[in-house]
């Protein structure tokens, strides 16, 4: 299902990663093994000189989980923080955003997005059939390009919907925008790559 690199667009003044979600509450049996692979990418990410933002989900008192699906989680700073992993990145990141709701597109969320004149958003992170696939259909219908990259997105509900979320992405954005990290890391980190 994954596509081929096939752009020359990773350039750090147009091209930003948006690492969704890795926090503490949704680290479970489904989505750990994501981990090393998401550090490694934004490791590589900030070695090209490419801004790097990450999202935290905050499920609010009242919120449509709680009223609606009856979902209370990710309520406790301990289950909001990133994940220690992250941690050193933190103070590097281009923003750190907190949102009640799946999309990235928050008002400061897309303001930080239109500001920075970014045209294409790398996505990774948890849940591939929530979180993340909100952001890049948001991106989508936004103008942007959305990118998702397949080995370090995870579900914590199990590959079933991690699976699910990649075949509906795959015909809802083109199946041209799943991507690995391999091929991002070997297309910045390369001598063609734009940010090299």
């Amino acid at each position: 299902m994954t596509a081929m690199w096939k752009a020359d667009w990773v350039n750090p003044r147009s091209t930003a990663l948006l690492v969704i979600d890795v926090q503490q509450g949704f680290v479970n049996r489904h989505s750990r093994s994501i981990l090393p692979g998401i550090v490694r990418l934004v490791e590589g990410w900030r070695a090209a000189g490419a801004p790097v933002v990450l999202t935290r989900f905050h499920n609010e008192p009242g919120s449509p989980y709680e009223t609606i699906t009856g979902w209370t989680k990710l309520r406790t700073p301990e289950e909001q923080a990133l994940v220690a992993d992250l941690a050193p990145y933190v103070d590097d990141a281009a923003a750190v955003i907190d949102k009640a709701q799946a999309s990235v597109f928050t008002p400061e969320g897309a303001q930080l997005i239109r500001d920075a004149g970014w045209s294409d958003l790398v996505l990774c992170g948890i849940d591939t059939d929530a979180c993340v696939y909100d952001s890049a259909m948001a991106a989508y219908q936004g103008g942007y390009r959305p990118w998702i990259v397949t080995d370090v997105c995870a579900s914590t509900g199990g590959p079933e919907y991690h699976e699910a979320a990649l075949l509906l992405a795959a015909r809802n954005i083109g199946n041209d925008q799943l991507i690995t990290s391999e091929a991002i890391l070997t297309r910045i980190g390369g001598p063609q790559g734009a940010c090299a």
